[in-house]
């Protein structure tokens, strides 16, 4: 779908252009008019100028000697010509040579103004004044080249046409710099959506204009809903564990019962099933022993948390003397606490079940973020590699667990699009796991 900034710049192009069109259009048929009135002015003075030539002779004759008039029109083709008529009688101009000018007739105390086709084509502007003299009816026709006039008129065309496209560049300039300030609190919005779905904040802000006001309260309202029941799954889910792990245990030693002694295959499905469902509670045990009653933060703090979760591990796994080096920043990232935790729990927890003593956490922004354990343990041949992140995958079944940690690991790396990769350590020269996640999903 196209951008609001496209739509807006287009259609407002789009509407300038046409009042652009309109407006050249009129300011030109407003120039031509005033140049033609101000001819006709001037054609309106020759004419009675050469009304005024007019005489009465003896033997009762109009007569015309143009003595009033300007000698322009007696230059050959000057551009500026006369017709008057006395009834039948025509007396043409000389500047006319034997051009015969075709004229309009009009009443007594009328006039005409029109276009006609001069010598060599010329166009002419014509204006023809009605009278009667001496009892006569006469028509004085009085005409003027417009070649001059439409030259100067297309200069001023010319310039007004750059003038007018110059204002309406700067006009079309203005306009997109103005939606491009009025969509600003747009861009924050959604900046501050991308804030939200790092963990850097957990609510948008409230100022906004108020065309969008609704649509920000309802995301907040959205925000907060799925905060909420996020929260009471996963605290759903632990409660669920742990209400589970007595009757589970319960279920584990009714397997072990002489009842079921004539029974194998019977007590061999019941520690089957058992045990599955023992995998999932201690997977959710293990993610609130990890994750901690406090509430998802905003934002993760790397040194911090792997510094909390160091000593968790190291409580849990107390029987063996591990050295735990953390390179981590204390920069904030915005990324959701409890994956990061569970990320960060699962691995560290595979490196201490296989570590002799040494374990090296190592977390960098390198374009994203790039979490490294490595532990000083046996580490893993290269042909099993690729079975580590399956469910319940366990290459060694005297360690204690049931392969899902690593598994979960690949599902939330796999939901920020990251990847997961697994080798030897060239330090420790036990197993490496390489965590890689963009910093903007």
């Amino acid at each position: 779908m196209m951008s609001l900034r496209k739509r807006l710049g287009r259609g407002l192009i789009a509407v300038l252009g046409a009042i652009f069109i309109l407006h050249w259009l009129a300011a030109d048929w407003i120039i031509r008019s005033a140049a033609e009135k101000q001819m006709a002015n001037r054609l309106a003075d020759d004419g009675y100028s050469l009304l005024e030539s007019l005489g009465y002779s003896e033997e009762e004759q109009v007569t015309f000697h143009g003595v009033h008039i300007s000698s322009v029109y007696n230059r050959r083709l000057s551009g500026h010509y006369y017709l008057v008529k006395v009834d039948a009688q025509a007396y043409p101009s000389p500047s006319l040579l034997d051009f015969p000018l075709a004229v309009e007739a009009v009443g007594p105390e009328q006039s005409m103004l029109y276009h006609a086709a001069g010598p060599k084509q010329t166009p002419l502007l014509v204006l023809t004044l009605g009278a009667v003299r001496f009892g006569h009816r006469i028509n004085i026709s009085v005409a003027e080249d417009l070649s001059a006039v439409d030259h100067d008129i297309t200069a001023i065309r010319v310039a007004y046409l750059g003038l007018t496209l110059l204002i309406l560049f700067s006009a079309i300039g203005l306009l997109r710099w103005d939606i491009q300030r009025a969509l600003r609190p747009l861009a924050t919005v959604r900046a501050e959506l991308e804030q939200v779905a790092g963990g850097g904040r957990q609510h948008i802000g409230s100022e906004v204009p108020a065309e969008v006001q609704p649509l920000v309260e309802e995301i907040n309202h959205l925000l907060e809903l799925v905060a909420r029941r996020l929260q009471q799954s996963r605290t759903a889910m632990g409660n669920l564990a742990h209400a589970l792990k007595s009757p589970m245990a319960l279920l584990l030693r009714t397997g072990e019962d002489p009842h079921f002694d004539g029974r194998p295959d019977l007590r061999a499905r019941l520690d089957e099933q058992s045990q599955a469902i023992r995998h999932c509670i201690e997977r959710e045990l293990k993610r609130a022993r990890i994750a901690g009653d406090q509430q998802a933060a905003p934002a993760f703090n790397p040194h911090s948390e792997i510094i909390a979760l160091k000593k968790t591990l190291r409580a849990i796994y107390a029987d063996k003397p591990l050295d735990i080096q953390i390179t981590a920043p204390k920069q904030l990232l915005h990324f959701d606490r409890e994956d990061m935790m569970e990320i960060l729990g699962n691995l560290l927890d595979n490196a201490c079940k296989w570590a002799r003593q040494r374990i090296d956490v190592e977390l960098a922004l390198d374009g994203g973020v790039v979490i490294r354990v490595a532990d000083d343990g046996p580490g893993c041949q290269n042909d099993d590699l690729a079975y580590l992140t399956q469910r319940g995958q366990r290459l060694d079944e005297s360690v204690q667990g049931h392969g899902l940690g690593l598994g979960i690991v690949a599902d939330i790396v796999g939901s920020y699009r990251g990847s997961l990769a697994f080798g030897r350590s060239k330090t420790l020269g036990g197993f490496l796991a390489t965590v890689a996640l963009p910093l903007h999903r």
